[in-house]
């Protein structure tokens, strides 16, 4: 009988451990301490966008889109976001070019043709610790030489620009970014089941048909995922642009054409709001640069909801 009331016992306290009934105040504990970090860190968050939506809700509220299509100037009440966004954006898109393909195909190359020895997992090794590099660290390389070579193959622009334009930006913060694409997609060519690949083995394909047409289709979520990541930070970054010769003050691109735009000064989004924040004028401290800052993020936030719609395209079709 007793043996018999010891198993009912056991069996009744594992049905409670599963069911998550049975009290444990080490248990507790770690999730109070978990549910505290999560509402600090939500509170921090929404004191900053509070803080931000209350300095920027005057200028849109006065201004409206006119804040958005109007260019730099040195009075706070004509100045707008206009030059700064352009610029950012062309630098996003020479960013996504060189830097997407590039890094998805070192990617596959990495996980589906390498070899696993210890020179592939060196040069693994090597993309993770290039990833974490301070991004100051890129703007030198960028001054070093990625401003020499626009300026060499004839793309400098005039002898004040001197190659310090957005083609010099936008192929720095590709070398930036570059490391992160890499590590993003590995990881989600790795996260496909190797069913999949021996199933299109199996019906004779090769290996490119099989990387072509279920690998990478099966991998897309994680890649854009990953890849808008690294494109956000690729665009809200400002510490390498300040070392290659961005503009950081007021100047009219005026009616230029597009190789002048390329080749010729330009600012972004966040050196606007750097340069706003350290002006003399209260209007632009307080005013100005939350909303050059709200707009900064409405751009990430239109980028990421792009991103997650494509993804769940995806999802719903493989």
């Amino acid at each position: 009988m007793a043996s018999r009331s010891e198993a009912i016992d056991t069996a009744a306290i594992v049905r409670q451990s599963l069911h998550g009934r049975r009290f444990s105040p080490g248990g507790l504990a770690f999730e109070l301490s978990l549910l505290v970090m999560l509402l600090v860190s939500l509170a921090v968050l929404v004191t900053l966008l509070a803080d931000i939506i209350s300095g920027a809700l005057p200028v849109f509220r006065d201004r409206g889109i006119d804040f958005v299509t109007s260019g730099i100037t040195l009075d706070s009440a004509t100045a707008g976001v206009w030059t700064g966004l352009v610029g950012s954006v062309g630098i996003a898109i020479i960013v996504a070019v060189i830097a997407f393909p590039l890094g998805l195909g070192a990617a596959v190359y990495l996980e589906e043709y390498a070899p696993d020895n210890s020179l592939t997992r060196f040069i693994q090794t090597n993309i993770r610790n290039l990833a974490g590099v301070p991004s100051i660290v890129y703007g030198l390389l960028g001054l070093a030489v990625f401003v020499r070579l626009v300026d060499l193959i004839g793309l400098g622009g005039s002898a004040s620009t001197g190659g310090r334009n957005i083609l010099a930006a936008g192929i720095t913060l590709a070398v930036l970014v570059l490391p992160i694409v890499i590590i993003t997609a590995s990881e989600a060519l790795r996260a496909v089941p190797d069913t999949i690949r021996e199933a299109g083995f199996g019906v004779g394909a090769t290996r490119w048909e099989v990387v072509r047409h279920h690998v990478l289709p099966s991998a897309a979520p994680g890649v854009l995922t990953g890849t808008v990541l690294a494109l956000a930070r690729a665009f809200g970054e400002t510490a390498p642009l300040l070392v290659i010769g961005v503009a950081t003050g007021f100047f009219s691109a005026g009616s230029a054409g597009l190789f002048d735009r390329l080749t010729g000064p330009y600012t972004a989004l966040p050196v606007v709001v750097l340069s706003w924040s350290r002006q003399a004028d209260p209007a632009f401290k307080e005013n100005l640069a939350p909303a050059a800052i709200l707009v900064l993020l409405v751009v990430l936030f239109a980028a990421n909801t792009a991103a997650v719609v494509l993804r769940n395209r995806y999802d719903r079709k493989w």
